[in-house]
């Protein structure tokens, strides 16, 4: 059996605000912007992997009024997403050029090197390089 993630929920406040971000600034494709009713839409984003290669993509749900406290604090302050790449001091000054809120300088772990970085929503990113 072959099985994988393929889409995980954000809650947001605005979808243009979310497509723009990770668009322009995280250099993500746009994969899905269909209109699902009165004020409701399905969104998805995703890192442009390279041909061949698959990886979850970002649904982004507008929040009802009950969901709204939990927007950019999904995992109660904890980094809720981790973006992998295989060039970090690239994408980490492209996003520095772009605007992207970093939390910390970036910093050197057994695993990876690593930095904490923020949506335009508030919620926490781990940019990576693998080791």
């Amino acid at each position: 059996m072959q099985q994988s993630v393929c889409n995980v929920t954000l809650l947001v406040d605005d979808y243009d605000k979310g497509i723009e971000f990770y668009t322009h600034s995280l250099g993500f494709i746009l994969l899905d912007d269909i209109k699902n009713g009165p004020s409701s839409r399905w969104v998805r984003v995703a890192p442009n992997h390279k041909l061949g290669q698959a990886g979850a993509a970002l649904v982004l749900m507008k929040a009802e009024v009950n969901q709204q406290p939990w927007i950019g604090n999904q995992t109660a302050g904890s980094v809720a997403f981790f973006l992998q790449t295989d060039n970090f001091q690239r994408d980490y000054e492209n996003m520095l050029q772009k605007g992207v809120t970093f939390l910390e300088l970036p910093r050197d772990e057994p695993y990876a090197t690593v930095v904490i970085f923020q949506d335009c929503f508030g919620n926490k990113w781990d940019l990576l390089q693998a080791k």
